[in-house]
């Protein structure tokens, strides 16, 4: 389970907190923030790149396979009236593969939780806390 407390003191930066973490969310200057921190979309964006590099590192780990850096470079795409939002992933690896881990890795990026938990949705359940 995650737990993060997201704090706004001041026009659109966002304090986030998780345990002893701290990042920092904003909008760009051309959005009317103050570009003190990355924007929502971009921290969806890291962490659903963050895990697919962590699972893959995980599984070459087990497989003994060695891949080098590993990036995992992302765009996202709004939706419109009859297109659905989309997310650009391209991965690459400093150390060569053959083209068999190349199709392995594919499949182990498509299963990555936070791939699965984006591609299912989720519910969202919202509630107001009273105010002291």
């Amino acid at each position: 389970m995650a737990h993060v407390t997201v704090i706004s003191e001041f026009h659109f930066a966002q304090q986030i907190v998780s345990g002893h973490h701290r990042l920092t969310a904003d909008e760009p200057l051309a959005r009317g923030g103050s570009d003190s921190g990355a924007a929502p979309y971009e921290l969806l964006l890291g962490s659903l790149g963050a895990c697919t590099s962590i699972t893959l590192r995980m599984y070459a780990g087990r497989k003994g396979w060695e891949l080098g850096k590993i990036t995992v470079g992302l765009r996202y795409t709004a939706g419109s009236d009859d297109q659905q939002a989309h997310i650009d992933r391209r991965l690459s690896f400093a150390k060569p593969l053959s083209d068999e881990q190349h199709r392995r890795l594919l499949e182990i990026a498509d299963k990555t939780p936070v791939t699965r938990t984006l591609k299912a949705g989720v519910v969202i359940d919202t509630s107001i806390a009273h105010s002291p």
